[in-house]
């Protein structure tokens, strides 16, 4: 088990990577209005940015992180399903409908999951590549 001094520390990369997939994310939120790039390309570069924000401050192995990431975007898909926003009187909170999202959908989970799966690829390529 790892002490929380060796757990905390700070990776510029990630911390690049964050911002650069934050930016794209506010991109696609204001310009792109189509029916393929906004809903699912958000959703798959959504994950990476929660891991690569999770990654920049924490020094965690990969496989917990991703897991972890992918719980948390089921978890907040599942609160849809149940109308969690309208629930907890949130429902007309413009705030509340873009970080907890208005409406279920299970091709949403899908696309998690293929986005943590492709950061997993690029994790364990960048893992090996650091050996050589």
């Amino acid at each position: 088990m790892q002490s929380t001094f060796n757990m905390i520390k700070f990776h510029i990369g990630y911390f690049i990577a964050t911002f650069l997939l934050f930016i794209t994310e506010f991109i696609i939120a204001l310009y792109v209005h189509d029916s393929f790039i906004r809903p699912y390309g958000g959703d798959f570069l959504v994950v990476m940015l929660i891991y690569c924000i999770v990654r920049s401050f924490f020094n965690l192995p990969v496989l917990l992180t991703a897991g972890g990431v992918l719980l948390f975007a089921y978890c907040v898909e599942f609160s849809q399903y149940f109308h969690l926003a309208r629930v907890l009187g949130l429902q007309n909170s413009k705030l509340a409908k873009i970080l907890m999202g208005t409406s279920f959908s299970f091709m949403d989970m899908v696309v998690y999951t293929l986005g943590i799966v492709l950061i997993i690829v690029v994790e364990n390529l960048r893992l090996s590549l650091k050996k050589f």
